[in-house]
């Protein structure tokens, strides 16, 4: 056996010639490794078919969706507000800096908006057109001869049920001898009731006579029990006998065919029935 002249010479040399033998294993290593995994896909995969509850292909990691979430689109509410915004943002601006550049954007951008709207309007026309339903003029016209034939119709029955009225209503009228007023309207009030059969009832607001209504009475609180608060005359309220309860027609002077309107609306007719 060969000697070394120090402990340390021998301890290099054992080293140096165990260097090579590790570098092959280390080279070796991953072959086996690859070799056994293998072996592994092989035997669950392909020999066994355990394909359903092993990954024979590891599944490639979701990408993350990088796009962004798009912002709602704007509701037509909103863009009809940007409009009108835009419009008076654009009128302020030609009024505090008139200028040619700004007073002219005023004028293009408020034309655009009169040509949509002038559109709008056009289809809103034949839309009622072709559904009758809503057009308001089939039930009151506002064409000539249509509205013509509405008024007479609605003339005759408006006389026929005033001929009826007098059985339950009467008239109250309330006058002054120093209203000027009432001196042109108490010959009204007296044409219409006589025409039609209904009882009017005079009083005298400040115990003057009337030359109309000859057997007059002196007011003595009528107004307040009939829940009246206005003290204007001339005053005409339609008395329901059947119900006890007074209907204010007018005050001041009012024409013939005004008064019959009104009191043929306020006994035959439900509010909103015409409109």
């Amino acid at each position: 056996m060969r000697r070394f002249a120090h402990p340390l010479a021998a301890t290099a040399m054992i080293l140096a010639s165990a260097l090579p033998i590790a570098r092959d294993a280390i080279a070796a290593a991953p072959a086996q490794t690859t070799s056994a995994a293998q072996q592994g896909d092989r035997f669950y995969c392909e020999d066994r078919r355990l394909g359903t509850w092993f990954y024979c292909d590891r599944p490639k990691p979701a990408e993350p969706d990088a796009t962004l979430p798009s912002a709602p689109a704007p509701s037509a509410a909103e863009q009809l507000e940007a409009v009108t915004t835009e419009l008076r943002e654009l009128k302020a601006r030609a009024i505090l800096d008139p200028s040619p550049a700004n007073v002219t954007a005023y004028i293009r951008f408020q034309r655009a908006q009169l040509d949509r709207a002038s559109l709008f309007g056009d289809v809103w026309q034949r839309a009622i057109w072709q559904t009758p339903e809503l057009d308001y003029t089939l039930q009151r016209p506002v064409g000539t001869v249509a509205k013509r034939q509405w008024l007479d119709t609605r003339k005759a029955e408006r006389d026929r049920t005033l001929s009826q009225l007098g059985k339950r209503y009467g008239l109250f009228y309330f006058f002054a001898q120093s209203c000027g007023a009432c001196a042109v309207m108490s010959p009204i009030v007296k044409a219409v009731a006589d025409t039609h059969g209904i009882t009017v009832r005079a009083i005298s607001t400040d115990g003057g006579p009337s030359e109309t209504f000859p057997r007059y009475t002196v007011e003595t609180n009528q107004r307040a029990a009939m829940g009246l608060t206005s003290q204007v005359t001339p005053a005409v309220v339609l008395f329901d006998s059947a119900t006890r309860t007074p209907i204010p027609i007018g005050y001041g002077v009012i024409a013939a065919d005004e008064l019959m309107d009104r009191i043929f609306a306020l006994t035959q007719r439900k509010a909103g029935s015409d409109y």
